[in-house]
């Protein structure tokens, strides 16, 4: 059976365990044959990542904390420096505080709802521009969503918001890197039990609502998502840009 990603080098950032989805992903796109470079945020992951790096048969491991222009500077610099050719883009960050998280919409903070929204949606518009240059060949960017985006979601406020400006920024992102040949995609995933997740108010409960109502009566797997992903990347999916793809077991199109 031929490999879909062979030959193709994929960054993927947001590596954080091996329950991320993140990993599931890059799990899948090595299994496909794509060549990896992963990144972490800071020295506090890095023994982590490492490990991870190295089970995945990584080519490069690389800092990039995405609030912090520099590292972001670096990272292109890196890539143009070493002649490396991206062909797929995996952005698997997001981040609210957790008190944000927990109280009313309508008393997220100033501070807390900036954060939210330049960790999870802007992250993503820095990254393109950074990769822009070296997808020569045009190419895929996926990032993460999730139905919060769309709906109101129980305990996912500031987050919610956070994710409907990344789904328009993934709009926008694909009307303009279009001419280049790049794509950009998100994936919308049911709720998965990842160490963000924990940071949800109630979140066995949401789990237990999707086992009882989606169509397929039961929850999102990982490499679920990381099958939809290499079909984003990989030449199968050469036609499909600016979509919100739902791998969710078909919770989002039930009412009540």
């Amino acid at each position: 059976m031929s490999q879909l990603l062979k030959d193709k080098t994929t960054l993927v950032l947001g590596l954080a365990n091996r329950w991320s989805i993140a990993y599931a992903i890059a799990r899948a796109y090595r299994r496909e044959g794509a060549g990896l470079i992963l990144t972490y945020q800071g020295e506090r992951q890095k023994d982590v990542v490492e490990e991870l790096a190295r089970d995945l048969d990584a080519q490069k491991l690389v800092c990039c904390d995405v609030t912090r222009e520099d590292d972001i500077q670096h990272l292109t610099e890196m890539l143009k420096s070493e002649g490396i050719r991206l062909d797929a883009v995996v952005h698997s960050i997001a981040f609210a505080n957790k008190e944000d998280l927990a109280r009313p919409f309508y008393e997220t903070s100033r501070d807390g709802f900036l954060l939210a929204q330049e960790v999870s949606c802007y992250s993503l518009v820095a990254i393109s521009r950074a990769v822009a240059p070296v997808m020569t060949e045009g190419g895929s960017i996926m990032t993460l969503s999730y139905l919060g985006s769309q709906r109101v979601m129980t305990n996912y406020n500031v987050m919610g918001v956070a994710k409907a400006a990344l789904e328009a920024s993934v709009r926008y992102l694909a009307s303009e890197l279009g001419p280049r040949n790049i794509r950009v995609n998100a994936i919308s995933a049911g709720p998965i039990k990842t160490a963000s997740a924990r940071g949800i108010k109630d979140f066995s409960k949401i789990l237990d609502h999707v086992t009882e109502t989606a169509p397929l009566r039961r929850t999102t797997d990982p490499a679920e998502v990381a099958d939809a992903a290499v079909f984003l990347a990989s030449e199968l999916g050469r036609g499909v840009t600016g979509n919100i793809m739902y791998v969710d077991s078909g919770y989002q199109i039930m009412g009540i």
